[in-house]
């Protein structure tokens, strides 16, 4: 028997001011059971994290989720997982998450999406992972940072290869589509 593929998905422990964003993780962890695939996340039950594990688990995905001891309270770590991991610290958290992951897909989110983000992005410019990592770009919440990114590309800070690093995909059904091609 083999492992299902992995899908590590960072987004926000708030549900953001956008309905659709909160409908798009509720897709995405249908998708995620829809299609077979294990969800590797931050083990917490608000905002759009809750969302995305709670609606995988009802379609019957497996779970997979990660979160440190100080979080457990604040983002009301889910126990009912299939893997349920208490870490230390935030770094052990993203490394557990990320080593237990095919691809990465980022929903909306703040600071702490923003950190994991750009700590897959920078392993990759180091040569530590060629894992894909998909922006899911609802109602164009990624397009500032997107252009941030191509600044400081045009400004000299990195390489055009840093663009290649992640793909913007749309909508759920772009994402699903993506994934299934790898």
């Amino acid at each position: 028997m083999t492992a299902p593929l992995s899908l590590c998905v960072y987004c926000g422990s708030r549900d953001g001011n956008d309905p659709a964003y909160a409908d798009a993780a509720e897709a995405l962890g249908k998708a995620i059971a829809d299609h077979g695939w294990r969800l590797v996340y931050g083990a917490g039950d608000v905002g759009l994290m809750g969302r995305v594990a709670r609606s995988a688990q009802a379609g019957g995905a497996e779970t997979f989720g990660v979160i440190p001891t100080h979080l457990l309270q604040r983002e009301v770590g889910k126990r009912d997982l299939t893997t349920f991991i208490v870490t230390e610290t935030m770094h052990e958290r993203k490394k557990v998450m990320f080593m237990n992951a095919d691809a990465v897909v980022v929903l909306p989110g703040g600071a702490g999406s923003l950190d994991e983000l750009f700590e897959v992005l920078t392993w990759r410019q180091l040569g530590l992972h060629a894992k894909p990592v998909y922006l899911l770009n609802v109602n164009g919440y990624w397009n500032k940072l997107t252009e941030l990114v191509e600044h400081v590309v045009a400004s000299g800070f990195a390489g055009d290869d840093l663009l290649g690093f992640y793909q913007v995909v749309g909508s759920v059904e772009a994402l699903t589509e993506a994934v299934e091609a790898l």
